[in-house]
């Protein structure tokens, strides 16, 4: 029994870790992210083996990158399965595509999160140009600048990550409730 929890943490995290990298690809591209930034270099490199055959396949829709989103959705459905699988549960098809589609979605939370709670960090700490940082604050300037709108600097800190951040959380919960 303590194997199967080791090789499912194992499972678990090997699939999330990449596919966090497959989304952020998408994500990237939703917000055109600077394609010679080191991160979106980093990404590019890791997920187009596979996604560069598919978009030859699989045309995009409009600014959506249909390989990449399918891509991801398949790693999501050979993480259930597997998990399944070592649990020792017979994988069934329906359950897959479900627990993907719920497993995608706790990634992309999980994601934003993550990446809000670095971006604000970094800007404690950082001095100077960080290509990191840029890349961060081009993912995230979407989502903060309306905040920001509505809510301005208080005393000279910028509130608008803590209430994205409340805001996800408060989706998160209605969600998966």
């Amino acid at each position: 029994m303590a194997n199967q929890s080791a090789l499912g943490f194992l499972i678990d995290t090997v699939f999330n870790l990449y596919l966090m990298v497959v989304l952020l690809r998408i994500w990237m591209q939703l917000v055109k992210a600077d394609f010679y930034n080191p991160l979106s270099q980093f990404v590019v490199k890791l997920t187009h083996p596979v996604v560069g055959p598919l978009r030859r396949v699989i045309p995009p829709l409009g600014n959506v990158d249909t390989a990449s989103v399918l891509f991801a959705y398949v790693i999501a459905c050979a993480k259930v399965a597997l998990l399944l699988t070592v649990s020792g549960y017979a994988p069934d098809v329906q359950v897959i595509v479900v627990g993907a589609g719920i497993t995608l979605l706790k990634q992309i939370f999980s994601m934003l999160f993550w990446i809000l709670v670095i971006r604000a960090i970094l800007s404690w700490v950082s001095q100077g140009y960080n290509p990191i940082e840029a890349a961060l604050h081009q993912l995230t300037e979407p989502m903060l600048a309306p905040i920001r709108r509505v809510i301005p600097s208080i005393g000279g800190l910028d509130l608008s990550v803590v209430i994205l951040l409340i805001g996800l959380q408060f989706l998160q919960v209605l969600i998966f409730q």
